[in-house]
């Protein structure tokens, strides 16, 4: 069988392929290599200007050229390093094989060729590698795909501010909100999850086999390594230098970022499951589209599928992201090899956290609120207003307040007539009564608009 969308074992790379258009560039092994390529290049050029008797720097034309196969890196520049793979059964040895093959005709760096992974373990070169694909990931894809969901339902809060909803905690009815606020705490919760995501530092090493600089300084013991690397880590590649490592950057930043996704993912599906539940109650509809079916025998059905697929995607985000969290920064003694068939999958992870924010936001581009629905659930909760007629007696010292509504409204059914006659025998100033008598659940909300266009 050919690896096509329909064999593909991912549904990643199969049913959900298109969808995963931006981010499968930037984490694939093709990514990874591109990367890689990045790093040698940048490290080679910073060696070529560090004043080494036996490396002249390199000219203009060689610097430009030797970027240029970063920029124009393709997957047939990425087939013919695992060709050479093939042999080597080594990924690290077959790029620096590659980036010298491509040195010939250049006799300025033909001449400088093994200045190429010069003092460099696999890990310096893979670990700047890991970093520059989360972060272009972070910048180019996952923030971007969160902003726009947080925008959706900034627009959501503040055009449903006024919008009265009965709330239900524990299931029952309870003191009515707004649509509009309840969208606001969601707003409020992604843009600190935000906050945190992007706020993660990604760090990086490029300090030898055991992090100690050794085979630097034998073969030029009187330059400053720590120094030098901690230039390119920084100002060349854009990451931030770590000084204290074992072979490999420890992963704790790696971690750190996975688990800021995951404080994200675990909102959403909070959301995803409250959106749901309004779409069963009726407070929201979901706009038709022709052709689409529902149910195979069922012919009325409109299924909530973006929540739902949102809701099981997060989930299988979270369950890899947890593992590389937990998982990445333990590593035996000064190096072992289980981090790195892991790390293989951060895209995956990182993958069905941006599916889950794609279903995401064509769900919510789907809703049309019901008012009919939320005034008619709200109708017919009047037992709600008890909270206000308590609070308010409590205020005038009227005996037992809370024990007068408990017993008149617990387990009975409550309309408008029965509670405005229970408020109209309260020995309360009349101003009071007024008062109470003009409030309605739907008129109970409190602060709810103002918070929510203040979101």
């Amino acid at each position: 069988m050919t690896l096509s969308t329909l064999s593909a074992l991912s549904p990643l790379d199969g049913r959900y392929a298109g969808r995963m258009t931006a981010l499968r560039p930037l984490m694939s092994e093709f990514g990874l290599m591109h990367r890689r390529i990045q790093v040698e290049v940048e490290w080679f050029i910073a060696l070529s200007d560090a004043g080494f008797a036996e490396l002249k720097p390199m000219c203009e034309a060689s610097r430009g050229y030797l970027r240029s196969l970063v920029h124009r890196f393709s997957e047939a520049d990425a087939r013919a390093i695992k060709d050479i793979e093939k042999t080597t059964n080594h990924d690290v040895k077959a790029v620096e094989y590659w980036l010298k093959a491509r040195f010939k005709g250049h006799a300025d760096l033909e001449a400088a060729a093994e200045f190429v992974h010069f003092a460099c373990t696999s890990e310096d070169i893979n670990n700047t590698s890991h970093a520059l694909m989360l972060k272009a990931s972070r910048e180019q894809v996952l923030l971007p795909a969160l902003d726009g969901v947080i925008t959706k339902l900034r627009e959501m809060a503040v055009a449903m501010a006024e919008v009265p909803m009965l709330s239900r905690t524990h299931g029952q009815t309870a003191s009515p909100t707004t649509v509009g606020k309840e969208v606001a705490n969601v707003v409020a919760r992604l843009t600190q999850a935000r906050v945190r995501i992007a706020a993660v530092p990604l760090l990086a090493k490029m300090n030898g086999a055991v992090g100690n600089f050794n085979a630097h300084l034998a073969a030029y013991p009187d330059f400053g390594w720590e120094a030098f690397s901690r230039t390119v880590v920084e100002q060349r590649l854009g990451l931030a230098f770590n000084p204290y490592t074992i072979q490999i950057e420890p992963h704790d930043y790696m971690a750190e970022l996975f688990d800021a996704v995951t404080r994200c993912d675990t909102i959403l599906i909070d959301w995803s499951r409250d959106v749901w539940g309004y779409i069963s109650l009726g407070y929201f509809k979901q706009r038709l589209k022709d052709g689409e079916v529902g149910s195979s025998t069922m012919p009325h059905k409109v299924n909530p599928i973006d929540f739902e697929n949102a809701e099981g995607n997060f989930g299988l985000a979270n369950a890899l992201l947890t593992h590389l969290s937990q998982k990445l920064p333990v590593s035996r003694w000064q190096r072992d090899l289980t981090d790195s068939t892991v790390l293989r999958n951060m895209g995956v992870a990182l993958g069905y956290a941006v599916l889950g924010l794609d279903s995401l936001a064509k769900g919510l581009g789907k809703l049309e609120l019901n008012t009919a629905a939320l005034a008619a659930d709200l109708d017919d909760a009047w037992e709600v207003m008890a909270e206000a007629i308590q609070t308010v007696m409590r205020r005038h010292g009227l005996p037992e307040p809370y024990e007068q509504l408990k017993k008149f409204t617990r387990g009975q059914p409550m309309t408008r007539e029965l509670m405005q006659g229970f408020i109209a025998a309260l020995a309360l100033p009349d101003a009071e009564k007024t008062r109470l008598l003009a409030m309605t659940p739907g008129s109970y909300t409190g602060l709810a608009a103002s918070l929510a266009r203040r979101v």
